[in-house]
């Protein structure tokens, strides 16, 4: 209670000095009332520091424990917008009151950037949740999809209209499609179809103006930047228009684990060989976790094997045995259900179960660390096995091998912001999870450790990382002088975006040279 009223008394001080040093004498909240349709209130969408409701609607979306703490740094204000004239209320009062504004959809930001600050400074929150309509056209195999939907609703309302139609995109379903789309979101059928972004055909947003455009308006250059290289930095991305993609009316999965006593070693030494070349409907994701021998009191190493093929089983079985047989596949392994309830599988949901729980925005919270890398040649039996002896040494972090190759291979590394294309076998993702604060630094430290034992392995000048995965640790932007803020983004941007950063700063300069659309790892104004 203390707590809240010291958050209230700071948002009554602090509005009153915006308001008094701002020409005109409104305060931030008249500015929001006069500037939305009076047709729909935004006043029943604002949430203050001290409102009974301001913690839950903070809360709903934090999907990472570490950012909700008693000492997380939080908005003065949220803004739950209901209608677009909230969205264009947002930025310009925003603008007008020189605010600080994080832009929300599902919270599925790693390290938070969507709904923390890291400069201490004052800001508030515009949460998309609420503008979540998901629009599909069959006869066009198209769909309008609202940013504030979050994937697992998309499917849903895709698989309601088609049996045979699908969104390419990712594994998670209460990831948000504000974020993932316009950071270049993956999914197990990107060696087919590619990203996200290899297939959205439109886009409205919310411009620094405050003004609503469509592809057509905005131009085509400010259109590939919002479509890959993170639409935070541009405006504010209110929907996009996607191509639903043809899938099979089955489709076959699989989850399979081997230990280094099962030959795990000589298993994904093949894979990394393998899993890039083989044909396109096929996805085999392979996940190394440390666990308990079965045959020894030590620990060993685990490889879970787990795929998505566009087909029948049978098909499946004739290509991995020959193609893979160290992998030592049976039928009894495979499941041959609908692409819907694959993805319930891929989220370790049982086949079977109700499709409505795509529909269900809750889900398990821990503490968590993530990192990522990619890979552009095989590593050696040797340099896996001391990857093993590392981990077995960490035991916490795990990682995900994501293979690339097929229409991955095929699109060009400049058509969307998203650089990482041919020549790379695969993307790594680090992880650990954690259930209690006081272990934080500890499996923190552990995380980055793996992640500095595997330098010679991966990708190197820069050393590429995956922006939907994003990781402070790469570097943060104070934003404090133009040329200081473009030396920090070029830190963490050529990471990201390699080639493309360029222009994605020149975009950036064009249509919002005064930085009001920022964060911690936005894209930076030329100096």
């Amino acid at each position: 209670m203390k707590y809240r009223l010291i958050l209230f008394l700071f948002f009554v001080v602090f509005i009153w000095q915006s308001s008094s040093s701002s020409a005109n004498s409104e305060t931030f909240t008249q500015c929001l009332t006069s500037n939305s349709d009076p047709k729909h209130p935004i006043s029943p969408a604002i949430f203050f520091a001290g409102n009974r409701s301001y913690s839950s609607v903070l809360q709903a979306n934090i999907r990472n424990l570490r950012f909700n703490t008693s000492s997380t740094p939080k908005p003065f204000l949220i803004i739950a917008a209901t209608h677009e004239s909230h969205v264009q209320a947002a930025v310009t009062c925003g603008k007008r009151h020189n605010l600080q504004m994080k832009i929300r959809s599902g919270g599925h930001d790693y390290d938070g950037l969507s709904y923390v600050t890291y400069s201490q400074k004052p800001f508030f929150v515009l949460d998309m949740f609420n503008l979540r309509s998901v629009d599909v056209d069959v006869a066009s195999k198209t769909a309008w999809v609202q940013t504030g939907a979050i994937l697992g609703e998309v499917y849903y309302y895709i698989w309601e209209k088609s049996k045979t139609l699908a969104y390419p995109a990712g594994i998670c379903p209460t990831v948000g499609v504000g974020g993932h789309i316009s950071g270049g979101g993956y999914g197990n059928m990107m060696r087919k179809y590619g990203l996200t972004v290899d297939n959205t055909i439109d886009a409205r947003m919310v411009d620094v103006n405050g003004k609503i455009l469509d592809r057509k308006l905005m131009g085509e250059d400010l259109y590939w930047a919002i479509n890959g290289g993170g639409g935070g930095s541009y405006g504010v991305v209110l929907a996009y228009k996607i191509n639903l993609v043809e899938v099979p009316q089955n489709v076959t999965v699989f989850r399979i684990s081997r230990t280094l006593e099962q030959n795990a070693t000589e298993i994904v030494n093949r894979w990394q060989r393998v899993a890039p070349e083989l044909p396109d409907e096929l996805f085999i994701r392979t996940i190394i976790d440390v666990v308990n021998s079965t045959v020894s009191s030590q620990k060993t190493v685990r490889a879970t094997f787990i795929a998505m093929f566009l087909g029948d089983t049978t098909t499946l079985l004739s290509i991995l045995n020959r193609r893979f047989p160290e992998l030592g596949l049976v039928r009894s392994d495979c499941t041959e259900t609908s692409w819907i309830q694959s993805v319930l599988f891929w989220t370790n949901i049982q086949v079977g179960s109700s499709e409505k729980l795509l529909l269900q925005r809750n889900q398990t919270v821990n503490y968590l660390k993530r990192k990522s890398d990619y890979v552009r040649e095989p590593i050696s039996r040797t340099g896996l096995e001391s990857i093993w002896k590392k981990m077995i040494e960490l035991e916490i972090p795990t990682m995900a091998f994501n293979p690339y190759g097929g229409a991955m291979g095929r699109i060009s590394s400049t058509v969307t912001p998203f650089p990482y294309r041919a020549g790379n076998l695969w993307k790594i993702q680090y992880a650990a999870n954690w259930r209690e604060d006081r272990l934080t630094d500890r499996y923190m430290e552990l995380t980055r450790k793996l992640y500095q034992f595997m330098t010679p392995f991966v990708s190197k000048n820069p050393r590429q990382s995956f922006f939907n995965y994003r990781d402070v640790d790469l570097g943060i932007n104070s934003h404090n002088g133009k040329m200081s803020s473009y030396v920090e983004g070029k830190r963490y941007g050529k990471k990201y975006f390699a080639g493309n950063f360029e222009r994605l700063v020149k975009i950036k300069t064009r249509v919002d040279r005064g930085n009001f659309f920022r964060n911690e790892q936005s894209i930076p104004v030329l100096p």
